[in-house]
């Protein structure tokens, strides 16, 4: 059945957006694809700002970079995804390692395969 003939099914969605540090990122992608996220969006080479002051050398900030990772999911496996996240990421067991949040999302467009890919599978 063609993608726009589809009844558009109901679905709550969550924006989780993690914020992770370089040697993590590849952990947490697979690691939420594994829990249940069928894609994901990776902004590279961030930089924040965390509890305690930058290293310098010189001047030089000596931080290392983080990436912006986007996962869209459905509401329903949004808290299993984010506590993967954690898990793989260390958010929790070490510092400066990156955090992870999610955001309601009231509406989207561009996501009618990911959508229908979820349909298959329930």
């Amino acid at each position: 059945m063609p993608l726009e003939t589809m009844q558009p099914k109901t679905m709550q969605l969550k924006l989780i957006m993690a914020l992770v540090s370089d040697e993590h990122s590849e952990d947490v992608l697979h690691a939420a694809r594994e829990a249940g996220a069928t894609g994901s969006t990776v902004i590279n080479n961030a930089r924040g700002a965390g509890l305690k002051p930058r290293k310098t050398f010189f001047g030089l900030d000596l931080v290392s970079q983080c990436d912006v990772l986007l996962f869209l999911v459905e509401a329903n496996i949004a808290r299993k995804v984010l506590e993967t996240i954690n898990e793989a990421g260390r958010f929790d067991k070490e510092s400066g390692t990156g955090m992870a949040f999610q955001l309601d999302v009231e509406d989207a467009v561009g996501v009618a395969r990911q959508m229908a890919a979820i349909q298959r599978t329930d």
